[in-house]
């Protein structure tokens, strides 16, 4: 699924607006993990603990919700923290807009 700017107006397709990096980006990733955690523990697949890593419990949000078919899973040699926190971020953002 291509998504274009509009020469004209800066529109993306499909109603979505462009993502800004950096602040925007880590805050969309703290509200995503969030909800993810919610999820995961009202789904009962999981109970983390207080002393799991944010990347830890982002790695198992991921997997998780690739599992349930939530969001698409990336090729396993594309899989890093950083991969992670943003496609984490832009399902949030997907389904959260402002």
């Amino acid at each position: 699924m291509a998504r274009l700017d509009d020469a004209a107006g800066g529109q993306r397709a499909h109603g979505q607006r462009p993502l800004k990096k950096g602040a925007n980006e880590n805050e969309l990733f703290k509200a995503a993990l969030r909800e993810g955690i919610a999820y995961a523990e009202k789904r009962g697949a999981v109970v983390f603990e207080a002393t799991d890593s944010a990347a830890n419990k982002a790695l198992y949000v991921y997997r998780l919700l690739v599992h349930d078919k939530i969001i698409q899973p990336m090729p396993e040699e594309q899989v890093s923290e950083k991969s992670i926190r943003h496609r984490l971020a832009m399902w949030h953002a997907k389904h959260h807009p402002e």
